[in-house]
């Protein structure tokens, strides 16, 4: 008899136990369902609605040289470093100058000696000028008086030989006068070269800039074209940006732009679209797009990265709300309204879209209250009740 009993109470739990889980599991359904989901809301309002283009790109300056030598050297001193703010004509690196002063000096003492020999060379062609003069004299003197037979022809001849010898010497004094006249220029050429030597020495700044990086220390041995310092232009930086080429037809030249950089991401810097490039990628199907930078952050760096993202539309006043609070069902884009503790679903016309904010041109009114959940896995559902702080 108890062996019956006890296996009609096995069944009897047995039946009851399917039931009394599904109910657990329907009280738990209703129990989430029905507690409210913590949400954030934005009042709908009036402003402006702004469409963009984003890229990426890099700080870059407009202008940018690499100082590096003409001549051959040691450098003897590096004068600046990297953050060091020059202007255009200051030395920034002296290379060993010892040798290239000699030779100048050793130039100008040969122009010295090569002048000192036009002097002498100069005297000498006055006395042959002065010989030539006095011989050409006497031998017209002797032509008249060997005309009348009142000299021999031995006297006449010694006198033309010796007008030849005054005239030979003559020729010869204006040669030897130009040959040091040009002797005297070639070093005077010589001096110059030496000089300008010299002055490469001496590497100083072409433009008024920033040192952004220094390569070279005092020590090193350079050559012509070794990189030493890196110098920009403050004057024009920009964000050197990648854009995809479908927009291309967007973007025209001065229109105004927001640039954010990685390491403040939650600033926007104005700028203005300073140039477009003439040439896509072939491989990443982007173009380059230079915006410059009308503010920069406290703390900057050439090559730092950004994104920049360029004002392509803009309409100034209309219902908007922030983009974060769009959903879609469907085909369907929406949002969720606060109405009475619970979520309600509106499906929205809209019109200009930007970044952050959408154009509503029906669907809400100014004064609504559109709602999404705090925690990002949270689902909102029409009817949904909500917790609104």
């Amino acid at each position: 008899m108890q062996i019956v009993l006890h296996s009609k109470l096995a069944r009897w739990i047995r039946a009851l136990k399917y039931p009394v889980l599904l109910a657990i599991v329907l009280a738990a359904v209703w129990y989430i369902r029905n507690q409210p989901v913590p949400v954030t809301s934005h009042t709908v309002s009036t402003g402006p609605v702004v469409r963009s283009v984003m890229g990426t790109g890099t700080l870059e300056a407009r202008i940018r040289t690499t100082v590096s030598p003409k001549i051959s050297g040691r450098i003897a001193e590096v004068v600046v470093d990297q953050g060091t703010v020059v202007k255009a004509g200051q030395l920034l690196v002296q290379l060993d100058d010892e040798e290239l002063a000699q030779q100048v000096r050793m130039a100008k003492a040969t122009i010295s000696s090569s002048e000192a020999t036009l002097g002498r060379f100069r005297a000498e062609i006055a006395q042959a000028k002065s010989t030539y003069t006095k011989t050409e004299a006497d031998l017209g003197r002797m032509q008249k008086l060997i005309s009348a037979n009142s000299i021999s022809q031995s006297e006449f001849d010694q006198t033309q030989e010796a007008f030849e010898l005054a005239k030979s010497g003559l020729l010869k004094a204006e040669a030897n006068l130009l040959e040091a006249e040009q002797q005297v220029a070639l070093n005077r050429e010589t001096l110059k070269f030496q000089e300008a030597r010299l002055a490469d020495s001496k590497l100083v700044a072409p433009f008024d800039g920033l040192i952004i990086e220094r390569q070279r220390d005092a020590g090193a041995i350079v050559v012509p074209g070794s990189p030493i310092v890196q110098l920009i232009s403050l004057d024009e930086l920009w964000i050197s940006a990648w854009v995809d080429e479908t927009e291309m037809d967007e973007l025209k030249d001065q229109q105004p732009a927001k640039i954010v950089f990685r390491s403040q991401p939650t600033t926007a810097f104005e700028g203005v679209v300073a140039r477009l490039g003439k040439q896509s990628d072939r491989e990443t199907r982007e173009f380059t797009v230079d915006v410059r930078a009308l503010k920069l952050p406290d703390t900057w760096a050439i090559g730092q990265r950004a994104e920049v993202f360029i004002e392509t539309a803009r309409i100034d006043s209309c219902v908007w709300v922030p983009a974060s609070f769009l959903a879609k069902q469907g085909e369907d884009v929406g949002v969720y309204i606060q109405d009475n503790g619970r979520a309600r679903w509106q499906t929205l016309q809209l019109g200009l879209q930007g970044r952050d904010t959408a154009e509503v041109r029906a669907g809400l009114s100014v004064g609504d209250l559109v709602i999404k959940p705090v925690q990002p896995n949270s689902v909102l559902n029409h009817g949904t009740k909500v917790l609104v702080p």
